[in-house]
């Protein structure tokens, strides 16, 4: 039951930009739809959620975030079926992951049924943007930051919970290859990996830069201590298939953040009756896998690209291919799935999607 407080208030734009949008050229994450989501967290207490048209804000040069890191995301895709309908896949798993951000980065609790009701209602008011060609999607995109106009390292005392929207196209466009990080750290343990915080991204940025310099898309992080155990794929969970079974990173440790494409693509293959194991994977055994043919597909799960197929990977001075991808059984055929259930081509028997 939603609380009082999810009361929602619609201020709609007089000027919409839709009929601007060149859909036949949609870049990720360039094109913005008309209304954003915008609340606000004072005096102990969230206030009432507005709607209204997209637009930038101002900032004061004291505001806590930009100088202490205090900014969380989540991100998710919409979707319309065949008759119409707005379908958004499983807010509710982004909702209980920003919840466990919230509580590690010291920030208040957005409630999950808030955070669904307010990314249902935002979607519903611009589902005119979600693209009606397949591969393509509404990008959403809910962020929090610390507001405090204050130069002391604190946790901030008030904060703004946004979301906005964005319709995309495909993310990779191509096969992806990746380089396996032996010395640049994603998270270690005890960090802020399992959060989704924006700082862990900046983090990145530079080890994936020379990443793509020797031209690599992605690098496969290892873990900070031995760098011998495989972790994530850039910004995805890394998902192989050896020896005919699902084998992934296991998320027990607090560096790896809980995916829900990997859940989702979990979930799948137990249905379907593939083996999964959820364990440590070492770098040792990836490359060994590879090289006397057990491994038989790579891949990363995430929610900008959903499967993203890995098509060479870097270890040392080595490039190491991988089976040719239109010979990947399990994940060509998870990908097509997770197509279809986002678009209502196929019936929903997992309880993943939420109606707009």
């Amino acid at each position: 039951m939603l609380q009082e407080k999810t009361n929602i208030r619609v201020t709609p734009t007089q000027h919409s930009k839709i009929s601007q949008v060149d859909w036949e050229n949609l870049p990720f994450g360039k094109v913005f739809s008309d209304h954003m989501l915008m609340m606000e967290y004072r005096d102990g207490a969230w206030q009432e959620a507005e709607i209204m048209e997209f637009g930038s804000f101002s900032f004061h040069p004291a505001t806590s975030a930009i100088h202490y890191g205090q900014a969380i995301f989540e991100g998710m895709k919409a979707n319309k079926s065949a008759t119409g309908d707005v379908l958004i896949f499983r807010p509710e798993m982004n909702a209980r992951r920003f919840h466990e951000s919230c509580e590690r980065m010291c920030m208040p609790i957005v409630p999950e049924d808030l955070f669904v009701e307010c990314v249902r209602k935002l979607v519903e008011v611009d589902s005119n943007w979600i693209p009606n060609r397949p591969g393509y999607s509404l990008y959403i995109r809910p962020f929090m930051f610390g507001t405090d106009e204050f130069v002391g390292i604190r946790p901030s005392e008030t904060y703004k919970f946004i979301i906005f929207t964005c319709p995309v196209g495909a993310y990779y466009s191509e096969p992806v290859n990746v380089k396996i990080e032996e010395h640049y750290t994603r998270a270690a343990e005890g960090g802020v990996g399992r959060a989704k915080a924006a700082g862990n991204y900046g983090a990145s940025l530079y080890p994936a830069k020379q990443g793509q310099m020797n031209g690599f898309h992605q690098l496969l992080w290892t873990d900070a201590k031995t760098h011998e155990y495989i972790e994530e794929s850039g910004t995805m969970n890394i998902m192989l298939v050896i020896n005919g079974k699902l084998v992934t990173p296991s998320e027990d440790s607090d560096t790896i953040l809980r995916g829900i494409t990997k859940r989702s693509v979990i979930e799948l293959a137990q249905s379907w009756g593939v083996e999964v194991e959820e364990r440590k994977v070492s770098v040792k055994e990836l490359v060994g896998a590879i090289k006397d043919g057990s491994l038989t597909e790579a891949f990363g799960a995430g929610t900008a690209a959903t499967i993203a197929h890995i098509a060479k990977i870097g270890y040392r001075d080595e490039i190491l291919e991988l089976p040719p991808i239109d010979g990947r059984t399990f994940s060509n055929k998870v990908s097509a799935f997770m197509d279809a259930i986002k678009s209502g081509e196929v019936e929903d028997t997992f309880g993943w999607i939420l109606k707009a």
